[in-house]
C-alpha cells in the first residue's frame, strides 16, 4: 500500500514567470508536508494520529528548481525571470530544471527562436548558480519553521497575520490647528515667487470654448479639393433623389380641392368623394 499525494496550486497574482514560482512553491510544499506514521504487522495496517506519533516527512532525495530565460531579437539578448510584460514581447522561452548537484532534470524550449549550443550552455551555467541560491533559501525557511514549531512559537500562516500587522502603517488621527490660517496663508503668498510667464486673457471664440495665447488656426473644418468634389456629388445625388421622390409622391397622392364657404369646407378625393361639414366656430385658422 502506498500514499497518494495531490498538490494543488492557486495563483493569487500572475506577473510573469509562473513556471519558476510554481516549481519553488511545489517543492517547498512537498518538503514541508508530513504524513501520518504507519506500522504494518502481517496484513494489519495501523495509521497513527498526530497525537499518538509524530508525522513523518516524505522521502525527497533532491529538489529540482526551474529557471526561465527569455530571448529577444532572435537570441541576441537574454533575460532571466521575465515579467508578464516581457513575456508578451519575447521571441522565445527556455526553462531549465536543475538541482543543487548540477543535474539537469528537464529542459523545455518554446517560441520562434532557434538556440545554439553556446546559448544553452550559458543558460545552464546561470541556472546552476540560481538553483544553489534558491535551494539555500528554501532550506533556511524550512529550518526556521521547524525550529519555531519545536519552541512553540508562531509559525506558518499564523505568523504572517499577527495582531495589528495589517495596520502597521496606520497613522493616528491628529488635531489640525486652524488658528491664524489667513495670516499664515498671506505670508506664504507674499514670500512665493511670481510665475515665470504671464499668459494673456483667454479669447472666447464661441460659447463654451477658450484660447490662451496666440496659437494657430484650426484647419479641421477645411475640406480638401477631393473632399469638396465628393461632397458636391453627394449633395447633387441627394437633391436628385429628393426630386424623384417628390415627383412620385405627387403622382400617387390624391388631389385635394378646397372650396371656401362661409359655413362649410368640402374636401374632394380623386377616387371617391367625401364631404366634411364643419361649423363656423370649428374652422381652423389656416386650411390647406
Amino acid at each position: 500500500q502506498v500514499w497518494q499525494i495531490r498538490l494543488d496550486m492557486h495563483l493569487l497574482n500572475h506577473d510573469g514567470n509562473i513556471t519558476d514560482a510554481a516549481s519553488i512553491a511545489g517543492i517547498v510544499a512537498l518538503c514541508h508536508f508530513r504524513r501520518p506514521d504507519v506500522s504494518v504487522q502481517g496484513e494489519e495496517v495501523t495509521v497513527y494520529t498526530p497525537e499518538e506519533r509524530d508525522p513523518v516527512p516524505l522521502s525527497i532525495h533532491h529538489m529540482p528548481i526551474c529557471v526561465s530565460f527569455a530571448f529577444f531579437h532572435q537570441g541576441t539578448y537574454l533575460l532571466v525571470d521575465p515579467t508578464e510584460r516581457e513575456e508578451r514581447v519575447m521571441d522565445g522561452l527556455l526553462v531549465i530544471a536543475m538541482n543543487k548537484h548540477h543535474e539537469i532534470c528537464t529542459i523545455q524550449s518554446s517560441g520562434v527562436v532557434m538556440l545554439v549550443q553556446d546559448q544553452i550552455l550559458r543558460c545552464s551555467k546561470i541556472t546552476a548558480v540560481k538553483v544553489a541560491e534558491i535551494t539555500e533559501l528554501i532550506q533556511k525557511a524550512l529550518e526556521n519553521d521547524q525550529k519555531a514549531r519545536k519552541e512553540g512559537g508562531k509559525f506558518g500562516f499564523a505568523e504572517s497575520i499577527p495582531n495589528q500587522r495589517i495596520t502597521t502603517f496606520k497613522m493616528e488621527s491628529a488635531a489640525v490647528d486652524t488658528n491664524d490660517v489667513e495670516e499664515q496663508a498671506g505670508e506664504i503668498i507674499a514670500k512665493a515667487d511670481p510665475p515665470a510667464e504671464v499668459f494673456a486673457n483667454p479669447v472666447l471664440h464661441t460659447p463654451g470654448t477658450a484660447q490662451i495665447g496666440e496659437g494657430i488656426e484650426s484647419s479641421w473644418g477645411d475640406l480638401e479639393e477631393s473632399e469638396k468634389e465628393e461632397a458636391a456629388e453627394e449633395e447633387g445625388e441627394s437633391e436628385a433623389a429628393a426630386f424623384e421622390c417628390h415627383k412620385v409622391e405627387t403622382e400617387d397622392t390624391s388631389t385635394m380641392r378646397e372650396t371656401k364657404n362661409d359655413e362649410a369646407i368640402v374636401l374632394s378625393d380623386s377616387e371617391e368623394e367625401e364631404v366634411v361639414i364643419l361649423e363656423p366656430q370649428e374652422l381652423p385658422r389656416k386650411t390647406r
